[in-house]
């Protein structure tokens, strides 16, 4: 028998590294994301094969149940190390897997490719989860760790206000549906860089956070009653200089595109993946023009 599980990606609009204190982040679904693909054999092993999203193989391995058990694999390949400890700690939660089965195979597919960082581990934790009926915040929890919105993301399709409650996930489906999305556009900025510094900067401000969690659920909330792109783009504005002065660090705007016409905001990690540009002309031109290829406008990224 056959089981095919599917999670979307993600994106945060408002919250970062605030979500991790209880601050309320506006995270949104993406129209990418992961399936995963499940068959059962009696090979005493599961093979797993994941692939990209141009139908590139980028794990091949096969892994034996007793290696999981102890999590005793070891490979020169850190990906595939991680998907062990994944596997790992998922028989931890559900040891019925490996122990009442003799075998499987496995293939996930990405519908986008996995530099992009819209939530290849996420739909994966959420997707062995699925497959195996157990909490997904607490996989996550026992491996990535993370505030758990790209897990809530992963589940639900459409915009979501995601908040700590005394340390647990806390979910409410929102109504985000600009009526200037045509204005909004999504820039891949192809930069990993090492987010260390800028997350100890932002602990070591511990004692201004109270009123920068409270400042930012106010953006939070009135993002979701804008009708202008005016009002829209002053609150990201807004968001970018409150977290700017946090995190002791340039906006991204300042440090790469100062003479953009419009509003550039980061979203997670700051100097990660993908930032929103919002204009009132398509910037495409311009974008490409820096050398970023990748302009996505919202209504072709967004679930709705």
């Amino acid at each position: 028998m056959e089981r095919t599980f599917y999670s979307n990606g993600k994106l945060l609009l408002t919250g970062e590294y605030t979500v991790l204190d209880g601050a309320k982040a506006l995270a949104l679904p993406t129209v990418f994301g992961q399936n995963l693909i499940v068959k059962q054999d009696n090979s005493e092993i599961i093979s797993w094969k994941s692939f990209d999203a141009d139908g590139s193989v980028w794990i091949n391995t096969e892994i034996s149940f007793e290696i999981i058990k102890n999590n005793s694999f070891y490979s020169k390949n850190p990906i595939e190390n991680r998907l062990v400890e994944i596997l790992f700690e998922a028989y931890k939660l559900q040891p019925d897997f490996l122990e009442k089965h003799k075998g499987y195979i496995i293939e996930t597919h990405l519908s986008f490719p996995k530099e992009w960082g819209l939530g290849t581990s996420s739909t994966l934790v959420n997707n062995v989860a699925a497959w195996l009926n157990i909490d997904p915040y607490k996989l996550l929890k026992n491996t990535f760790s993370g505030s758990g919105y790209d897990i809530a993301c992963a589940k639900n399709n459409g915009p979501i206000l995601f908040y700590l409650e005394n340390g647990e996930p806390m979910v409410e489906c929102v109504d985000f549906y600009p009526s200037f999305s045509e204005n909004l556009y999504f820039v891949y900025l192809n930069r990993k860089q090492n987010s260390k510094a800028a997350i100890a900067a932002y602990y070591n401000k511990q004692p201004q956070l109270r009123d920068t969690i409270k400042n930012i659920n106010e953006i939070s909330s009135q993002i979701l009653e804008v009708r202008e792109i005016s009002e829209f783009a002053y609150l990201l504005e807004k968001h970018e200089v409150i977290m700017s002065n946090v995190l002791e660090m340039q906006t991204v705007k300042e440090r790469f595109f100062n003479d953009f016409k419009g509003v550039v905001k980061s979203l997670g990690a700051w100097g990660g993946d993908f930032v929103l540009a919002a204009a009132k002309e398509d910037p495409t031109a311009y974008f490409k023009q820096k050398g970023f290829e990748v302009v996505i406008p919202y209504n072709k990224i967004i679930l709705k």
